[in-house]
């Protein structure tokens, strides 16, 4: 069988960086091909080449047997190529529909159809389940929702081989199954599938093959996946054992330092009741629509509520903003979205981590010299191990990793007391997953109050204590977590059916 691309001993260097070191790669039709490696091993600039984004400084591309070197994504596109890149791709202004067929806008007369348009949109969003208004914004979507449009935009295209870079990083197994059930009956009909995954579960499950990058070299490539086990993956990934998060002894005490009483918000929450003590892990769970991330902006008053209490150490507050959660109450939250909402991706690491201790250091000294900002935020940099070069380097610059070290670290160096973790570890390699679960238990030992925002279910029966199951904008149940991940993963789901069955 003809190979439908194979690049061999491609490198690709940026300034101070080898991104890629004489790699080689071979996709066939109707095989469904794990690229696998940790953060900075290579894979995105393997991808960006393959899709035209970036030419290879030496190596060779073969597209069906023909010499390739596209001069951008459209290229790539018009040969056949389709990609849902880790880094979002949708026009935020523009409707779902919109998005979904922006590279071949129907038209009748000289003007968009837009009946068309719609149409069309509903085609590829249905094998997904998403069931939205194609005419909505996609800035009005969640992460989880856009994930899933870019998903749909790529099946619009008709590719051929079709390029999957953390597909499912902000969905949850429900709409992963809904995803593997769709990329089988692809690969069925001959569609070569690139599919980059830090869940190693996952990969098992759906690949057929594997390459593996470590430090932009191949570590393995294009070999059958059958005969290697996880334990042979993990040391392919990063050339030693695979270590295990190592849980801290904790107990939590006292009234709710947080609680939402009868909660209604504007964003359509109804009758939210929720509590967390210091020392506590509580985790909001819920498929995708759920209202998950949507109540934690409530709570940090990025949205309003419209009816019930939120309360801190039992008394009613009201909280209108982002800062006012912070300064008044010290509440902080990392955002699922890092790039738009939880980074300013063009400023520095300190100016990022120091951003929440700004109002501390300016009342102590009356302004905001750089030294006082970098002693301020050191201590964290160094205690989460972010790998950077200085403290000056645009944190556009770092890995996807330890730009979610950088994330987190802002809130330690506020000291908050309430932190709501939206999505911890999306697109983030084994080893750094790991040591930010061990941080997680450490705030929480250290008397931190946490809500934990997961899709990703053996992270949260990892993680928390309690879990709270959200469906419809609704709490619709309560379970404590004993870490038996085969029943609670059963009691998850039977509460969010049951809920589904009586609607």
């Amino acid at each position: 069988m003809t190979e439908k691309l194979v690049i061999t001993g491609a490198s690709k260097a940026f300034p101070g960086v080898q991104a890629l070191d004489d790699v080689s790669l071979a996709l066939a039709p109707g095989c469904i091909h794990a690229l696998l490696g940790e953060n900075g091993a290579g894979k995105s600039t393997l991808i960006k080449i393959i899709t035209g984004v970036h030419r290879p400084d030496a190596g060779t591309v073969l597209l069906d047997g023909e010499p390739v070197q596209f001069a951008s994504p459209r290229e790539a596109i018009a040969r056949g190529i389709s990609a849902v890149h880790q880094e979002r791709n949708l026009i935020p202004r523009f409707s779902v529909g919109e998005n979904i067929v922006l590279e071949n806008l129907p038209r009748r007369r000289g003007l968009v159809d837009y009946g068309e348009v719609r149409e069309t949109a509903r085609r590829f969003m249905a094998p997904l389940g998403l069931e939205i208004d194609p005419d909505t914004p996609v800035r009005n979507l969640s992460v989880a929702r856009m994930q899933l449009v870019e998903i749909a935009k790529a099946l619009s295209l008709d590719a051929r081989l079709l390029v999957l870079d953390e597909p499912t990083a902000s969905i949850t197994p429900y709409e992963t199954e809904t995803l593997f059930r769709l990329l089988r009956e692809l690969r069925d009909k001959g569609v070569a599938i690139l599919f980059v995954s830090h869940k190693l579960d996952e990969v098992f499950e759906l690949c057929d093959s594997v390459t593996v990058l470590r430090d932009g070299r191949n570590a393995c490539a294009s070999r059958p996946l059958e005969g290697l086990d996880r334990a042979d993956v993990v040391r392919l990934m990063i050339g030693r054992e695979e270590q295990t998060a190592r849980r801290t002894e904790r107990t939590a005490t006292g009234e709710p330092v947080l609680a939402l009483r009868n909660v209604g918000t504007e964003l359509g929450h109804r009758n939210v009741d929720l509590e967390v003590r210091a020392g506590e892990i509580v985790g909001l769970y819920g498929l995708v629509g759920a209202g998950r991330t949507e109540l934690a902006k409530a709570i940090i008053g990025a949205a309003k509520v419209t009816s019930g209490e939120v309360q801190v150490d039992g008394k009613a507050v009201t909280i209108d903003s982002v800062a006012t959660a912070l300064s008044r109450h010290r509440i902080g939250y990392v955002s699922e979205d890092r790039k738009h909402e939880g980074l300013i991706l063009m400023h520095s690491v300190r100016r990022n981590v120091a951003v929440t201790v700004w109002g501390r250091i300016a009342r102590a000294l009356g302004w905001l010299p750089n030294r006082a900002e970098r002693d301020a935020v050191t201590p964290y940099i160094d205690r989460l191990q972010v790998r950077t070069p200085s403290l000056a380097q645009p944190v556009s610059l770092l890995s996807g990793g330890n730009q979610q070290k950088v994330s987190v670290a802002k809130w330690i160096a506020a000291e908050v007391r309430v932190l709501i973790i939206d999505e911890p570890t999306v697109g983030i390699d084994i080893q750094t997953k790991v040591y930010l679960h061990e941080l997680i238990h450490e705030l929480a030992a250290a008397g931190t109050a946490v809500i934990l925002i997961s899709s990703d279910m053996p992270e949260m029966i990892s993680l928390a204590d309690r879990i709270a199951v959200m469906s419809e904008f609704e709490v619709v149940g309560e379970i404590d977590n004993d870490h038996d991940a085969t029943r609670m993963g059963e009691a998850i789901m039977a509460r969010i059916h049951k809920v589904e069955g009586a609607t």
